[in-house]
């Protein structure tokens, strides 16, 4: 129940400076991304990997299909992570003004 006031108060309500907005969003878009960065990076190790498994599976029927299935979800995952930072653009740059 506290929580939901909780936002209502600003740090210079109770005697703390904080960070300024443009601070605030500084920080965050940075967070993100970085976040974001090395989403990208492990998503396309990934599909470095499954193209190994897909290269060294000598035509067996599984190893085949593990690979494809690795390729597929990474590639989702990077269409996710790239959805995800045009979002969190849109938001940062309508909260910073």
């Amino acid at each position: 129940m506290y929580s939901i006031f909780a936002g209502l108060i600003s740090g210079a309500d109770v005697g703390l400076s904080g960070m300024q907005v443009a601070d605030s969003t500084t920080a965050w878009n940075s967070l993100l991304n970085t976040v974001y960065s090395i989403a990208g990076i492990v998503a396309v190790l990934v599909i470095i990997v499954a193209g190994i498994y897909y290269a060294t599976s000598n035509g067996d029927a599984g190893n085949i299909q593990r690979a494809k299935n690795a390729i597929l979800y990474s590639v989702i995952g990077i269409i996710v992570i790239i959805m995800a930072f045009t979002i969190t653009q849109f938001v940062i740059g309508r909260a910073a003004g």
